[in-house]
């Protein structure tokens, strides 16, 4: 009998730890561990069930890939098969991996956004009036200073 797929959403816990076999083939292990939500029809609330931990093995450039990128805390989608239970633990060989964004955005090495699009934005200086355009009187509707020098020199 060929063992059952599953696919399961869970937290990282703990460091991915990576080894490597006497071929250079990479082995990475991580902890896993999936909080069901229950609906409480006497709170009309969702409520968090028992934890369920897994310990997930990957291999070869999965392995090397999930050591790369896990960290304690990330969210994750994993399908794997079960190859064993024990010590309150399920146990996964993972086909597939991918990190939720539910809660957070991920960026591929073709998606990461251009450096023009990381640089701070800030907006251009205000203009400066120049003295020639400020009212004489300082008031809206006034007359500009040239105005007033023109008329004092008595328009020469």
């Amino acid at each position: 009998m060929a063992p059952s797929v599953t696919h399961v959403p869970g937290t990282i816990t703990g460091d991915v730890e990576v080894r490597f076999t006497q071929n250079g083939i990479a082995v990475c292990r991580f902890r896993l561990t999936e909080t069901p939500t229950q609906w409480d029809t006497a709170t009309q609330k969702w409520r968090d069930g028992t934890p369920i931990p897994y310990i997930c093995t990957a291999w070869r450039d999965l392995a090397s890939n999930a050591a790369e990128s896990l960290v304690d805390g990330v969210n994750v989608l994993v399908k794997g098969r079960i190859t064993e239970i024990r010590d309150n633990s399920i146990y996964l060989s993972v086909d597939d991996l991918g990190i939720s964004l539910r809660r957070r955005i991920a960026y591929t090495e073709t998606s990461l956004p251009s450096p023009i699009a990381a640089r701070p934005v800030t907006a251009p200086p205000a203009p400066q009036p120049t003295a020639a355009s400020r009212p004489a009187t300082g008031r809206p509707g006034s007359p500009p200073a040239w105005w007033e020098q023109k008329r004092a020199s008595r328009w020469s």
